[in-house]
């Protein structure tokens, strides 16, 4: 109910006038007055007490009691009994009566208004001290931010009918002290058994174990067939061991050091980083499927990868419907106040392109980072607040009450089922030792540890409740924590006696039909090509606009150029070659889904990929129209964000290698915002997890004087990254090239990440395009020789890759140059050597071969190839590029045009323009590498 605080003045008759109006028509006063009006109607049927003019300080003090009421729901979670090891921040006002304008004298007073909490007419006595058992005991609620009226009374009938208390079965109680009691139990044997080695143990919020179990088994009664889950590293073990029943045995053969094996051609991880998938049975018998996403050090990294996963099982598995499966995302109080992924992949909840119906996030709340005090950590209240950028509700939980947090992480399950929202629990608990169980947190924080040091733990805790309850004997407690020590001892003999826990990459489920790759699978592309006549019939449905929507005269421009392309040149530019490796691809029947910034248009305005009627807001995707027996094509801009989305695509191309998943960057050098992922998933994940991803990402990459930042893509920095076959990397010239190189990503039994680098002035170049044959025949070509010149004739070979192709190529034919051949290097990583090699031995008269790139020596392919070449045939091969910097390009175009102009003419061994001497003198020794 709104606050009603400024009517405390009013007068009886003003008060009188609003319940005739009201007993006349209860929709003609506000909703709070509404609320009001039915408590006294109950009251005075159940008392036979009528309320009249003549009492008017009785109707203020009602509206005060409605003020308190509203005043425990908006702010009761400031005073709640939540901190198991800290006292409570001080915060004013406080909730004492006399701040509403009653009193002590007021507390035996009935009050109607307890009709707004369900009680009926009340002492003010009752009505305090059920709020406060409500609103300030072991679980704080903040949910008065939402907008929507219907889920505040569905929250607070909730809560309030439960008074926010658990009223747990025998059998219910027994379950939360088994799984309490497995999470004490094995972070205690492990740190005797193992002693000095990092684990990131979950000691002080152990109860995170039991509320995962009964999560699971309230989810699945709620209709859930799967959990997606992202954590970090603090309680992984616990929650691999307990929930995900990766079995003890496995783990302590981990600390034992036999999960190497010489063989292996995999670096592996620590093992607080790795995933888990498992089917898990709850008590009710349903199966039901867990995954845990493995996840680097980078603590919030994770999340955007559980959504896209979740997202794609979502759409693949389950037909749309998220409210079979919901991603939890398991935070530190640290990283979700302080890590911007987290606001990112927020903002994501309610996009169409990336809900997954509402995610549970569980906040791990240790109260400090590593060294960090959490007053320094944040500005906000609290390390939640973010929540309120979606309205989500937050559940603050005392840490050491486990049946609290059980009942209201089943709460959550309930609200995210029903409304598709986020929601927030925050654990209030500690981290029992330092960051790691090696560090000393003492000499940080020394007076929270020798609390910490004397408190009890969760689990002996909650004995002692159940004793004092009558619903445990002592002496069971103790032979329940004996008897799973002794499993633990039994797992942990089993483990040493094995040799080596290394077992052959399997790939299950959606991903049965893949395998590992092999280098042998690099030295030649498959045949990509697709029939003329299916590839015409695509091009001419894609290129057709419907004749009864209007759309604006560029758009019909557009696509007249496109369909002269389709029906009479049958010559294709850039966009027509992408558009036609989607539509081929969804025509046999696999999904494409595309996402970034501004991708439905394109940055650069040449994709159009869904068309805005002119008069409307009607879209029409031609891509979506091709035949009714097609897969579906899913294209979305992205909010401005790239670490956020790009970790998504990442997810979702993870969970099913059965869709062409693409990220376009709105720039090239923008993927940097998301370095991480490149890093930590993209290039490594194979590597460390054994796990396949057939992500592709376009990058759009060209020195066209538009400065530093929308110049270069970076391509140094993935071929840094290139090893072991771990992606593929390329830079076409040719739209076909393209169109092979994204059907290539389906015509293998494996999946590698695909890293494009796209042009900007070759999409509409003139000489940029493709004639039908090079669709219909062969496939990706990792090397194009240059076939315009008599091969004996030619004396220097200039190696290339990408746009420059076309600057040199204009630069040869300008000037007839006879001598210079040009060899494209479309594709730079696995590096095609061999086929390199075979490309410069046509021409048996050459003595030269150069490198000739756009980018600054020290950037761009060349660094790479320099290192790779040291033992080939090109051990000699000079390099033309700009002089070393450290800055991508100039800001000045000028100054760009005389760079690119000095590259050709040196390319050629040709003299400057006496134009381009002079300006060349002035800062050829500052920009070029002449050498």
């Amino acid at each position: 109910m709104d606050n009603l605080s400024y009517l405390n003045g009013a007068n009886a008759e003003y008060i009188e006038s609003l319940y005739q109006a009201y007993k006349e028509d209860p929709e003609s006063v506000e909703f709070g007055w509404q609320k009001f009006f039915e408590g006294f109607d109950f009251g005075r049927s159940s008392s036979g007490t009528e309320v009249t003019a003549e009492t008017p300080e009785h109707f203020l003090k009602e509206i005060s009691v409605l003020n308190l009421i509203n005043g425990y729901r908006q702010r009761g979670h400031l005073f709640t009994q939540t901190n198991p090891v800290r006292e409570r921040r001080q915060h004013l006002p406080t909730l004492d009566l006399e701040n509403f304008g009653l009193s002590n004298a007021d507390l035996d007073t009935v009050f109607n208004s307890g009709v707004e909490i369900g009680i009926g007419a009340a002492k003010l006595s009752e009505i305090v001290a059920f709020l406060k058992q409500t609103y300030c005991r072991s679980i704080g609620a903040e949910y008065k931010y939402v907008r929507t009226p219907e889920v505040l009374r569905w929250i607070e009938k909730k809560m309030e009918g439960a008074r926010n208390t658990p009223n747990f079965s025998i059998e219910e109680k027994r379950r939360i002290l088994k799984k309490l009691n497995e999470a004490v139990s094995f972070e205690n044997f492990l740190g005797t058994k193992f002693l000095g080695q990092k684990r990131f143990s979950l000691e002080g919020a152990e109860a995170l174990i039991p509320a995962l179990d009964s999560v699971i088994e309230k989810g699945a009664e709620l209709g859930i067939d799967e959990f997606v889950i992202g954590m970090a590293h603090r309680g992984r073990l616990n929650v691999l061991a307990n929930i995900m029943q990766k079995t003890y045995k496995d783990i302590f053969a981990e600390f034992e050091g036999k999960g190497y094996s010489a063989e292996s051609p995999f670096g592996g991880d620590v093992k607080y980083h790795l995933g888990y998938s498992t089917d898990v049975t709850t008590n009710s018998g349903k199966s039901v499927h867990l995954s845990l996403c493995p996840n680097p050090s980078h603590l919030e990294t994770v999340n955007s990868v559980v959504e896209g996963m979740g997202r794609s099982k979502i759409d693949f598995k389950y037909g749309g419907d998220n409210a079979r499966l919901a991603p939890i995302l398991i935070h530190g109080d640290a990283s979700v106040a302080g890590q911007g992924i987290v606001y990112e992949v927020i903002q994501m909840a309610g996009l169409d392109g990336y809900k997954t119906g509402g995610t549970i996030h569980l906040v791990i709340n240790n109260q400090i980072g590593f060294t960090t005090n959490f007053k320094d950590a944040r500005t906000s209240t609290y390390c939640t607040d973010i929540a309120k950028v979606t309205l989500s509700p937050v559940f603050h939980v005392n840490g050491d009450d486990v049946e609290a947090l059980v009942y209201a992480i089943n709460l959550a399950m309930e609200y995210r089922q029903k409304y598709r929202n986020d929601v927030f629990i925050d654990i209030l608990c500690y981290r029992r030792f330092g960051h790691n169980e090696s560090d000393e947190p003492k000499f940080t924080q020394p007076l929270l540890y020798k609390a910490i040091e004397k408190h009890a733990n969760p689990r002996d805790i909650y004995i002692k409740q159940l004793v004092g309850e009558g619903k445990l004997e002592a002496s069971l407690a103790k032979e329940m924590e004996k008897e799973f020590r002794g499993i633990l001892q039994q797992r942990l003999n089993e483990a040493r006696e094995i040799t080596s826990t290394y077992q052959d990459v399997k790939f299950g489920g959606a991903w049965s039909d893949m395998r590992l790759a092999t280098p042998q699978d690099f030295e030649s592309s498959p045949n990509t090509s697709v029939k003329k006549s299916t590839l015409l019939e695509v091009a001419k449905r894609i290129s057709t606009l419907p004749a009864e929507k209007k759309f604006f005269k560029k758009i019909e421009k557009l696509f007249e150029e496109r369909s002269r392309m389709a029906n009479e040149t049958h010559v294709f530019d850039w966009a027509m070659g992408e558009q036609l490796a989607f539509g081929t691809l969804l025509a046999e029947g696999k999904r494409v889904r595309l996402s970034g910034q501004d991708v439905e248009r394109g940055t650069f305005s040449h994709r159009h990929a869904v068309i805005t009627l002119e008069d409307s807001e009607e879209e029409y995707i031609p891509l979506a129209n091709i035949s009714d027996q097609q897969a579906p094509f899913d294209v979305y801009n992205s909010h401005l964000s790239e670490y956020g989305v790009l970790g998504f695509e990442y997810g979702y191309a993870m969970a099913n290698p059965n869709a062409l998943t693409i990220w376009e960057a709105q720039f090239g050098d923008f993927f940097n915002g998301a370095q991480i992922i490149v890093d930590q998933y993209i290039a490594s994940a194979e590597t460390k997890w054994q796990r396949e991803n057939g992500l592709v990402m376009l990058l759009p990459h060209g020195y066209e004087g538009q400065g530093p930042e929308h110049s270069s893509a970076r391509i140094e920095r993935f071929m840094e990254l290139c090893a072991d076959y771990n992606m593929q990397v390329v830079n076409c010239t040719t739209p076909a090239n393209f169109f092979h190189a994204l059907r290539r990503q389906f015509k293998r039994d494996f999946r590698k990440p695909l890293v494009v680098f796209t042009p900007k002035s070759l999409l509409r170049h003139p000489q940029c395009v493709s004639p039908l044959a090079d669709f219909t025949d062969g496939g990706f070509r990792e090397v194009i020789v240059d076939a315009n010149l008599n091969k004996k004739d030619v004396r220097r070979v200039l190696f290339c890759t990408g746009k420059i192709y076309y600057e040199l190529l204009e630069k040869q034919q300008k000037d007839s140059v006879k001598d210079v051949a040009i060899v494209r290097v479309e594709q730079l990583y696995p590096t095609p050597v061999k086929q390199m090699e075979e490309a410069y031995n046509q021409y048996p008269n050459a003595e030269e071969m150069v490198w000739v790139q756009e980018e600054p020596e020290n950037m761009g392919a060349w660094p790479y190839l320099v290192r790779k070449f040291r033992k080939t045939a090109f051990s000699d091969m000079e390099v033309l590029s700009r002089k070393e910097s450290s800055s991508t390009a100039t800001g000045f175009a000028r100054q760009h045009a005389d760079q690119q102009a000095y590259i050709l003419a040196r390319a050629f061994e040709m003299p400057v323009t006496e134009t381009e001497q002079k300006i060349a003198k002035k800062s050829v020794s500052k920009v070029y590498n002449v050498d």
